[in-house]
């Protein structure tokens, strides 16, 4: 059962476990989405899985995201630090909240940006993610060391909205960060596909199950 608990610092929607060694994971949403967005897809990539799913707290003409920017592709870099930072405090309350592990986070286009920034900038704070659609959220990032945390980035040949030199930077990031990192770019655009689910679920299975 969902349990639209909003007591910690940003609105969320929380599915506790229901299968024992389940990883937790974080499911943060594309711009205009909210926190009940993904949480089927979060069922679908993890069945049994904690699902924590926040809502971004800046609105753009009405729509939620989890940072500022001033054009398509071009973002406010301080807002992105800031609101990693506030996503990261999110993170540490839920854990201790809900008595989760620490999660993994699965994150579409914007979602996905957040989630990158949050893995260069508080490397700590996630056990490793999924990326889908993500760019480059910070163009001087500091250096990072993820260890060999698993990162999974899913990119779309034919996607209007990422370059596919941007995400080819991206994943030079991670690799350059230390993280266990594949990158597969499908036929596809900048929409949440069935080639994404599949490749995701399979990928948390082999490197989380």
């Amino acid at each position: 059962m969902d349990l639209p608990l909003n007591d910690l610092s940003m609105i969320h929607r929380f599915t506790p476990a229901s299968a024992e060694g389940a990883p937790p994971l974080l499911l943060l949403h594309g711009t205009g989405g909210d926190e009940s967005d993904l949480l089927p897809l979060g069922g679908l990539l993890s069945p049994g899985s904690a699902l924590v799913s926040p809502r971004g707290r800046v609105l753009e003409n009405g729509m939620p995201r989890f940072f500022r920017r001033s054009a398509e592709g071009v973002f406010d870099e301080a807002d992105v630090r800031l609101r990693a930072a506030e996503l990261g405090e999110f993170v540490a309350q839920a854990r201790e909240h809900y008595d989760l592990a620490r999660p993994i986070a699965v994150g579409f286009s914007n979602g996905a940006n957040i989630a990158a920034a949050l893995m260069m900038l508080a490397p700590e704070a996630l056990a490793g993610a999924v990326l889908i659609r993500a760019m480059v959220p910070l163009t001087d990032p500091p250096a990072f060391d993820l260890g060999g945390k698993p990162v999974l980035i899913l990119s779309g040949g034919m996607d209007p909205i990422v370059p596919a030199e941007n995400a080819a930077r991206l994943a030079r990031q991670f690799q350059a960060g230390g993280a266990a990192l594949t990158h597969e770019t499908l036929p596809t655009g900048h929409g949440l596909g069935q080639m994404d689910l599949t490749i995701a679920r399979e990928w948390l299975a082999a490197s989380f199950g």
